[in-house]
């Protein structure tokens, strides 16, 4: 084969990457290339997409290669480029959301040659099916079950060489912002694993559901992005089953969306709930000021950090739908917005595990905001940690603030009557 397109989408890496290490053994040419699609919302994680962006140029660069940059629609750019080059083949990571896959269908559709290999999940989406029939695992434990005793596929090494022809216009890739505490691309993203793995994951069991403590990996915007192989991460915490069940849920909620790709829009498993329209409670949620402190906290985490802790998300979603009683596409909408790890197999299934409409064997139930609270910030320092108007209210008050003879100024009173705990 003479020249080969790479189109990279949710896979901004070069280590163990199917369809990168096939295009580099296969043809003589290789064409790395990325779309960026203005038309396709990126939400707060754009500046953290062009951080990604540049490291994985940089990645290419330093093996002989590039990474083309183009600006429009993803297929219409992409057949460009291999007319222009005479491109035999486009290769690309198999992708399972409704976009992805008309995109993957339209790709097909050309005059040209396409294949699609695994890397964005552990194990392809379809690969698992229930022995009692049907396309998905409906439920976790059975598909953890399954997945586990799945043989993976063998990683790969980076390829030594992208021989990428020189005489191809780059194409501009905007400036990224400064990095913060969370930079992206594929370098920072494996210091960070490295780092997380040899100093917190032997105590991830007991440790990760402390709120005030952090001690989650925060790596789930680089396998959201593809800066990590999910693969290669659960090779490296093998050991810890607690951590590899999440990746392999990570896993379960992409084979769900293969199989139901509307989830991000229509409930899975329909329960005929009738939500309240509630816009001021909707945007108090939104802005933390709800006047219950947990939730507040979660909510102003995600505003400065775009990011917050998983038992925080549990929190935060259980009270806009089970305490609020508002939709859990509107909670789905505002996290995909603001979140760095924002994907729709995961935010909306979550969501809809939450909302009772999802994948939970449990449909009612509920997280108590005050009872998660007390149990997973005893001492009240992650609230007080992001919402600064409850600094100085002793730990024992600071998760009902309402209750002092004089509420902190500028923090309001609850919105609803708050649930017993």
């Amino acid at each position: 084969m003479d020249t080969v397109i790479v189109l990279f989408n949710r896979d901004l890496r070069v280590h163990d990457h199917p369809a990168l290490v096939a295009a580099c053994r296969r043809a003589r040419a290789v064409i790395p290339l990325f779309v960026l699609d203005e038309t396709i919302p990126a939400g707060h994680r754009h500046g953290f997409l062009l951080q990604c962006l540049t490291d994985l140029r940089a990645a290419l660069r330093a093996r002989g290669g590039d990474l083309i940059v183009r600006h429009g629609d993803v297929v219409a750019e992409t057949m460009k480029l291999a007319r222009r080059t005479g491109a035999e083949a486009i290769f690309a990571s198999a992708d399972v959301t409704a976009l992805a896959r008309r995109r993957q269908d339209r790709l097909a559709g050309e005059a040209i040659a396409c294949e699609f290999f695994p890397g964005v999940t552990v194990v392809p989406p379809g690969t698992l099916k229930p022995s009692g029939g049907g396309d998905h695992y409906r439920v976790f434990t059975p598909y953890w079950r399954a997945w586990s005793r799945h043989e993976h596929r063998r990683l790969l090494a980076p390829p030594r060489q992208v021989p990428t022809p020189p005489d191809l216009d780059a194409g501009r890739l905007p400036t990224p912002p400064p990095p913060g505490p969370m930079p992206g691309g594929e370098q920072a993203a494996r210091d960070r694993a490295h780092q997380w793995i040899g100093r917190s994951l032997t105590g991830y069991a007991d440790s990760h559901d402390d709120l005030a403590g952090d001690r989650t990996s925060r790596l789930s915007p680089y396998l959201r992005f593809g800066c990590l192989s999910p693969l290669e991460l659960t090779r490296l915490t093998a050991g810890n089953q607690d951590f590899v069940r999440q990746l392999c849920w990570r896993d379960f909620y992409h084979q769900v969306t293969y199989a139901f790709p509307r989830i991000n829009r229509a409930d899975y498993r329909p329960r005929g709930r009738h939500w309240r329209v509630e816009e001021d409670a909707l945007q108090a949620w939104r802005a933390g000021m709800t006047g219950l402190p947990i939730v507040d906290a979660g909510m102003r985490q995600l505003l400065a950090e775009g990011w917050m802790h998983n038992r925080a998300r549990l929190i935060v979603a259980s009270y806009l739908v089970r305490v609020l009683g508002i939709d859990w596409r509107a909670g789905a909408r505002h996290f995909f917005e603001h979140l760095l790890d924002g994907d729709v197999a995961n935010n909306c299934g979550n969501w809809q595990w939450v909302a009772g409409t999802g994948n939970d064997t449990r449909p009612n139930r509920g997280f108590n905001p005050l009872r998660q609270a007390q149990r997973f910030d005893a001492k009240g320092e992650y609230v007080r940690r992001y919402v600064p108007e409850l600094a100085d209210v002793p730990a024992a008050h600071v998760h009902r603030p309402w209750r002092l003879t004089a509420p902190p100024s500028g923090y309001p009173l609850p919105i609803v009557e708050p649930p017993p705990g």
